[in-house]
């Protein structure tokens, strides 16, 4: 049985009109129908909404319909995405600052004869460096997101 004839079979069991299972799981009665008719898919909190009221399991409800299968697969790809992508930002964001940080003084020495040094050493590769690193780690990382996760 696919999605949309489990879910208008389970409502008919426990006697709801579309109206009456929208309201208990706050959507519009308009969703209800579409998924009934296969038109659209819940997401995948309302499938666990759904399977927590009729007391079935997710897999009950997902096994026989591949499509809804597909869909949920995705959904939870796209809410994975988030937390790396500002992981990702975050990496880069911090090569910008280092990288401004670093002008800064460089430019404060150059036209205000301030005399801020930089350690000589591995400390001035990594002065050097790091920033143009971080900025190309998030940026790769955060492009390469878009084909993994979307």
């Amino acid at each position: 049985m696919i999605f949309s004839e489990r879910l208008k079979s389970e409502r008919e069991k426990k006697g709801w009109s579309q109206a009456e299972l929208a309201e208990k799981i706050h959507v519009s009665r308009q969703s209800v129908s579409k998924w009934e008719t296969g038109k659209n898919y819940p997401t995948i909190e309302v499938i666990i909404d759904l399977s927590d009221l009729f007391g079935i399991t997710i897999d009950e409800l997902l096994r026989s319909d591949k499509e809804l299968k597909d869909k949920v697969i995705q959904d939870s790809k796209q809410l994975a995405h988030p937390k790396w992508k500002t992981f990702f930002d975050t990496v880069f964001m911090v090569g910008v600052v280092l990288l401004a940080v670093k002008i800064i003084l460089l430019a404060s020495n150059y036209f205000f004869g301030t005399n801020v040094v930089i350690p000589e050493g591995a400390p001035r590769f990594i002065s050097n460096f790091l920033p143009l690193f971080l900025m190309v780690v998030g940026g790769i990382g955060g492009d390469s997101l878009k084909d993994k996760y979307i």
